[in-house]
């Protein structure tokens, strides 16, 4: 959708915060490739580096090679979407769940007084997947954007949203078959970010970046069921009809 003529977008700092290398590629890379083209800073953390995949038997690689295979992939995914920064953290893969969730939250708040975004990004409460890495992710991330929103420096944070996808009631893709992945309900989504074919192409270009997963990505049919539209909910904020995009009507 364009926007009307002469209407005037401010700059802002967004910044995603997943579990693992690839979860940008299986979900919002083209918003954030249309949020840079728009002249915003787009800033990802990634909080581990993916070793423990079970795409490294394959490969006959330790957890900490695959690690370092999948943050040289992040960097070339960072280059195509043309992100304004990438950080890539060591916590452990597939084990979010075991590590106390304070140090990781002290992390995290770190991070963030550090930037500063205006917008923090990351997995919505079922975490699409139900994987715990994602699950861990978003309770700490929603904890700390609301910890940092209470201190009396803070003056820069202005929206928490969640990457998500709209019920749809139809099984997705794995690499086994089909499985059920967690949705959102229409009346949860806040935002709707179309994107062009350009932007469209560029999710694509990114996902083709993990080569470790190329044979995953072609066999789960993922590229046709990548679309023009990325859906997002936000933290304690209601828009029907949904914005389209994330730093519309901040308060």
């Amino acid at each position: 959708m364009k926007r009307p003529y002469g209407i005037i977008i401010l700059k802002m700092k967004i910044l995603y915060i997943f579990p693992h290398p690839d979860d940008e590629s299986y979900g919002p890379a083209g918003a954030m490739y249309k949020q840079v083209k728009e002249g915003h800073e787009v800033h990802l953390l990634t909080l581990t580096k993916g070793g423990a995949t079970k795409q490294r038997d394959h490969l006959g690689l330790t957890v900490e090679e695959m690690g370092e295979v999948r943050t040289a992939e992040m960097l070339e995914m960072a280059k195509v979407l043309k992100l304004t920064n990438l950080t890539v953290w060591d916590w452990p893969d597939s084990g979010l769940q075991d590590v106390d969730p304070r140090n990781l939250e002290r992390a995290i708040a770190e991070f963030i007084r550090k930037l500063q975004p205006e917008i923090v990004v990351s997995y919505p409460v079922h975490g699409i997947s139900g994987f715990h890495d994602h699950l861990v992710c978003h309770a700490v991330v929603k904890r700390v954007f609301l910890q940092l929103q209470d201190e009396e420096s803070n003056d820069y944070l202005k929206r928490l949203a969640f990457y998500t996808i709209p019920d749809h009631s139809l099984p997705t893709f794995s690499e086994e078959g089909f499985i059920f992945m967690r949705h959102s309900v229409k009346a949860r989504i806040d935002c709707i970010v179309e994107l062009s074919d350009m932007e469209l192409v560029k999710n694509k270009e990114a996902l083709f970046c993990y080569k470790t997963y190329l044979q995953i990505i072609e066999s789960s049919g993922i590229l046709n069921k990548l679309g023009h539209h990325v859906y997002f909910e936000f933290y304690n904020e209601q828009f029907d009809p949904p914005l389209n995009s994330l730093t519309d009507k901040i308060g």
